[in-house]
Order: C-alpha cells, then sequence, then structure tokens
C-alpha cells in the first residue's frame, strides 16, 4: 500500500517540471535571504555605533568592536557575492575583492548618512533630537540602506542590492530601488507608501513626504532582456532637481519628466510632463464642500 504522501511527493515533482520559471535546480547557487538580511543589519551596525546594538558600545572598545565587525562582515559578504557571480559573473572580478571594495566605500557612505540624518533632524518641527531621528525614522533607516546596496548595484553585484533594499522596504513600507542615484541631505518624510524607480535621478536637499511615486510609464510590451536576463533600455523614471519638495500622494512618471530646481510640487498631483525652476504645481479647481452632519445624517453612520 503507497503511503498516503506518495502521491503528494509525485505532484509535486510533476509541478517543478513544468512550472519552470520558479524553481532553481542544478544552477548556481543563490544569495540567502535570510544572510543577507543579517548582513544588512549588521552594515547598519557599522553606519549607527552604538545606535543598534543592545549593549552600551564604549569609545576605548570601538576600534576592536569595529575591527571584529569587520572581519564578520567581509567573509559572509565574500561568501553571499560568490553566490550572485556563479549566476551572473562579472568579468575579471572576484567576490573577495569586490568585498574588500564595499567594505572601504563605508566610510563615504557613512558620511551622506550624516547629511541625511541632519536634513530630517533640520526639517522636521517634531525632531526632538538626532538620536530620535536615527532611532525612529524609517525614512533614515530606509536611505541607508539604500546608499550600502547602491554601492553594490554600481559595482555590477546581482541579486544581493535588491535583496537590501527590499529587507528595508518591508520593515519600512518605502521602496528605493538601488539603481537610484540620490544626492545629499535627502529627507523622507513618515515614509510609507513611497516608490522611487531605479533609473530615477534626484539632486540635493530634496524632500518627500509619504505616498510619493517617481515611476516609469507602464509598457505595453514586454521587457527587452539581455542574455543574461536583465532588463534593457534607456532611463524610464523621473528626474528631480535640487531643493525639490514633494507632498504626500504625488506621481511624477517618465524617464523624459524633468522636475527643475526648488520647485514644489503639490498633495495627489499626477504629472507626466516636465515643470521648469521654482515653480509650484498644484489642483487649483480642487473643492472641499462643507455640510452640516445634521443635514447628511442619514447617509453617515454618526
Amino acid at each position: 500500500m503507497d503511503h498516503p504522501m506518495d502521491r503528494l511527493v509525485e505532484q509535486l515533482l510533476e509541478s517543478y517540471a513544468s512550472c519552470g520559471g520558479i524553481k532553481h535546480l542544478n544552477g548556481g547557487h543563490l544569495p540567502s535571504k535570510m544572510a543577507v538580511a543579517a548582513l544588512t543589519q549588521d552594515l547598519l551596525h557599522v553606519i549607527f555605533p552604538g545606535f543598534i546594538s543592545e549593549q552600551k558600545v564604549l569609545v576605548r572598545d570601538l576600534p576592536h568592536e569595529t575591527a571584529l565587525q569587520l572581519s564578520s562582515l567581509q567573509k559572509r559578504l565574500e561568501r553571499e557575492i560568490a553566490k550572485s557571480l556563479e549566476v551572473h559573473p562579472i568579468a575579471g572580478e572576484e567576490a573577495e575583492s569586490l568585498a574588500l571594495a564595499f567594505l572601504r566605500k563605508l566610510p563615504e557612505v557613512r558620511g551622506l548618512v550624516q547629511t541625511d540624518v541632519e536634513a530630517a533632524f533640520q526639517g522636521d518641527p517634531a525632531a526632538g533630537t538626532r538620536e530620535e531621528v536615527v532611532l525612529a525614522y524609517p525614512g533614515v533607516e530606509a536611505v541607508a540602506v539604500f546608499r550600502l546596496a547602491h554601492i553594490l548595484h554600481v559595482m555590477g553585484v546581482a541579486f544581493l542590492p535588491r535583496m537590501m533594499t527590499e529587507w528595508a522596504h518591508s520593515r519600512t513600507g518605502i521602496d528605493i530601488h538601488p539603481g537610484a542615484d540620490i544626492g545629499t541631505h535627502f529627507f523622507i518624510d513618515h515614509g510609507t507608501g513611497v516608490v522611487i524607480g531605479g533609473t530615477t535621478k534626484i539632486g540635493n536637499r530634496v524632500r518627500l513626504y509619504q505616498g510619493v511615486g517617481l515611476v516609469a510609464r507602464s509598457l505595453a510590451k514586454h521587457v527587452q532582456r539581455d542574455e543574461q536576463g536583465m532588463a534593457l533600455g534607456g532611463k524610464r523614471h523621473p528626474t528631480i532637481g535640487d531643493d525639490v519638495t514633494i507632498y504626500a500622494g504625488a506621481t511624477i512618471v517618465g524617464g523624459d519628466t524633468v522636475i527643475g530646481d526648488r520647485t514644489v510640487i503639490g498633495g495627489n498631483v499626477w504629472l507626466t510632463r516636465s515643470i521648469p525652476a521654482d515653480s509650484v504645481v498644484f489642483f487649483e479647481a480642487q473643492q472641499i464642500s462643507i455640510h452640516s452632519r445634521q443635514r447628511l445624517a442619514g447617509d453617515w453612520i454618526i
């Protein structure tokens, strides 16, 4: 008599044979989602020393602790990059050299993240201290992870950059593609629902509010891809100038769309064309109706 599970095993094997797009067998060893999440968390320890650790970090212990952290990160990062290179090799590059080149960029990343923290602190009257900004503002975490992932993306490392930013996305509700190009002093206020596409270019001292989308036009045809499955094509997402503010719910679409310096985009605006510098964009005809609650009591649960 067959075991009750035998038929289920057969059905799953048949599914593995027929549904090829969601299996990865006999190919290169893919990076681990859990390992990349842990790496990202530990990289934030290096970016924000003393903020994430459960124990107090003393200045006298910092040289030793930093050396231990970097040694651990280097080994683990090499392992995950090596897995990526099995599937998407980079000509002339090895996991060891890529991991070391990435880690050498960490002081530069910290300099950029410091400008982001300062922008949040100076730009939000509700911010009590810079410590509060680092500990409690999801935009700061999402942007810090983006800045780390962007380095790997520029290096050409597959999988890891997007896995890192999607880890941050799951924690913060902020979706920043690691391919975006973002200047200094970048502040995402509140942040939930913000989407920044992979070819977006953002200048310095830009502020976004919740629900802002910097996105591509929907493609009627299938995306064209190279032999390794990577998407082809030019700039698909908008360019945002310096000192621009974009309020909640605004959506800016298309690679040819350029928002000029010092422009303010009002809430819920939908833009598919460029806007000159020093402009204010809003719905001029938008109206709000106000009525007595007694008059409409039959239509509302009060």
